[in-house]
């Protein structure tokens, strides 16, 4: 009987050895297979490729050979340099043979090629600069989200007893942060949470959102009674900001044992309310009260709306750049009506199902910044219900969320 070893390369420990390496190089082939289609100008290749055989099969010469400069031109707007020299090399190539071919007089045919390779060289320029655009962009972009990850921080899916959701949409794609601003956070005092609305775009916007944010995040967390958290916000904005500008903003909390939310809304847009049983109501102050920063024009104080919420409830809260989005019929996007349609017990599939029924409303981009904030008291019996503890050793007023 032969021993294992001596079965020769077919042995059962060669073969795993060999199909590993197979695989690998099949592996590496198609990787570099890959990369070079990427790489590859398709479309500027078909349109020489065509344009030649229309002057082969028509043999027309001078009238087709000057519309293969159309090659690099195009590979231009769509590869990198080494593509648009490679789509002209094949241009010239392929104009010189048809000249020769169709028996184009020499000063006419060089004339011709030497525009080839003038429109090839500018081309290769023009690629090396749209590379150079797209890696500061790119640079920008990643800036952006850094920015957008440090002021809006994310959110989780569970804050103290309620389940959390939001949604951000920035109207400067390119950009990928604009001025509507949210915080939830769990404090001594209970969850608060702040949505509000810059006035004006871009960096100001940007800055100012980060200052209100900041006073709300310390303000939360220092100040037992809510108002005081709109006072120090005011504050704030009051030392800083210019005459004609200010935030609008809805600032609520909820009290450790209270039941109840408190709403002080600053001039935003009312929250919509979703009872257990599924019906939406906006929930409107009492007593209006001047965006933030305008209180000592308007020469009055907010008001705090008590607000009951039990077992069941949602409350979502918003910019104006989600109920102020139009489609083509300039028709405002029906918020309210959209909540009754896709409310859930998930408020993170509320609001994907809200996001994606606004962009096909507006017809795929928004025009301005849009933020969605969606909280919901899960009842106790239901399953993964946020479970209300004492941290060991922690007076009652202490107690956190988890």
């Amino acid at each position: 009987m032969s021993h294992p070893r001596d079965l020769g390369d077919d042995h059962w420990a060669v073969r795993p050895f060999r199909n590993r390496v197979a695989g690998t190089r099949a592996s590496a082939r198609r990787r570099a297979f890959a990369q070079l289609a990427a790489g590859t100008p398709v479309l500027p290749v078909l349109i020489v490729i065509v344009i030649a055989l229309v002057d082969l099969v028509g043999g027309a010469g001078m009238i087709w050979l000057p519309l293969l400069a159309a090659g690099p031109a195009l590979a231009a707007t769509t590869n990198g340099p080494r593509g648009v020299l490679w789509v002209g090399f094949l241009a010239v190539v392929l104009g010189a043979t048809l000249g020769f071919r169709d028996g184009i007089p020499g000063r006419e045919l060089a004339a011709v090629l030497s525009a080839l390779a003038a429109v090839t060289l500018a081309s290769g320029l023009a690629g090396v600069l749209r590379g150079r655009r797209e890696r500061v962009l790119a640079a920008v972009r990643s800036v952006a989200e850094t920015a957008q990850h440090a002021l809006l921080k994310p959110v989780p899916s569970t804050v103290g007893p309620f389940q959390v959701a939001v949604r951000y949409s920035a109207a400067a794609a390119e950009a990928r942060i604009g001025g509507d601003l949210y915080a939830l956070i769990p404090t001594p005092h209970g969850v608060r949470l702040i949505v509000g609305d810059v006035r004006g775009k871009g960096l100001p916007a940007v800055g100012t959102a980060a200052l209100v944010l900041g006073v709300f995040r310390e303000a939360a967390h220092d100040e037992p009674d809510l108002l005081a958290v709109v006072d120090r916000i005011e504050r704030s904005l009051a030392r800083n900001l210019g005459h004609d500008d200010f935030v609008t903003a809805v600032v609520a909390g909820y009290p450790q044992a209270a039941g109840h939310l408190e709403v002080v809304n600053c001039g935003h847009t009312p929250p919509l309310l979703v009872r257990a049983g599924g019906s939406v109501t906006p929930v409107e102050p009492a007593h209006p009260s001047p965006p933030l920063g305008l209180r000592a024009l308007a020469g009055h104080a907010p008001s705090l709306h008590a607000l009951p919420f039990a077992d069941g409830d949602q409350l979502l809260l918003y910019t104006d750049g989600v109920t102020e989005a139009r489609d083509h019929g300039r028709a405002f996007y029906p918020l309210a009506e959209g909540l009754e349609r896709h409310v859930s017990h998930e408020p993170a599939r509320t609001l994907d199902a809200l996001h994606d029924e606004l962009l096909a409303h507006v017809g795929g981009r928004l025009h301005d910044d849009a933020a969605l904030l969606l909280i919901r008291k899960p009842a106790a019996s239901e399953a993964g219900a946020p479970a209300e503890v004492t941290a060991p050793g922690a007076a009652p007023e202490a107690r956190c969320y988890l």
